[in-house]
């Protein structure tokens, strides 16, 4: 098994919880055939509990209907723990991924979640309630959404510094 980016949790944890999905964009391709245009269609979808679980998948197939489980089966299977401080995040973080940047920044509670489409589902989906976002570089929601994973991962809480830097926090 290929080691991932995100700090994954078992799957059979993530199974057992209670995640609901939803669908963050849907493509449409055309190969051009003999016979006319031939369509396939990709789904990007996002799971989580709204409880610090949350996972994205991507899948192809030729009826919307079969992309959209295929993605979600894949959600399923890269599910990660996110960090949080409260109803936002512990602290400012980036991700990158291709062209695009996502920063995430903590917010005072009541702010909401400032963010785009992609960057909302997420966010939502994993439990943060309050947090500023800013994209750079390209709005791909593939992309996007993918940049945020990998911000959301590189987060950590006071008492796990704390204990890789060895100093007691009070």
């Amino acid at each position: 098994m290929a080691k991932s980016k995100y700090n994954l949790i078992p799957i059979d944890e993530a199974l057992s919880a209670d995640v609901e999905d939803d669908v963050v964009a849907i493509n449409r391709s055309a190969a051009v055939v003999k016979g006319g245009r031939r369509f396939s269609f990709s789904a990007l979808s996002v799971v989580g509990n709204r409880n610090g679980l949350v996972g994205i998948g991507y899948g192809k197939g030729r009826e919307v209907p079969g992309a959209i489980e295929k993605s979600v089966k894949d959600a399923r299977k890269q599910i990660m723990r996110v960090v949080r401080s409260g109803t936002t995040i512990p602290h400012m973080t980036e991700g990158n991924y291709c062209a695009t940047k996502v920063r995430l920044l903590p917010a005072a509670p009541g702010t909401g979640i400032i963010a785009g489409k992609a960057v909302r589902k997420v966010l939502e989906h994993a439990g943060v309630t309050d947090v500023l976002t800013k994209n750079y570089g390209s709005t791909n929601a593939l992309n996007v959404v993918k940049a945020t994973m990998i911000a959301l991962s590189k987060l950590r809480s006071r008492e796990d510094t704390a204990k890789l830097r060895g100093v007691n926090v009070e």
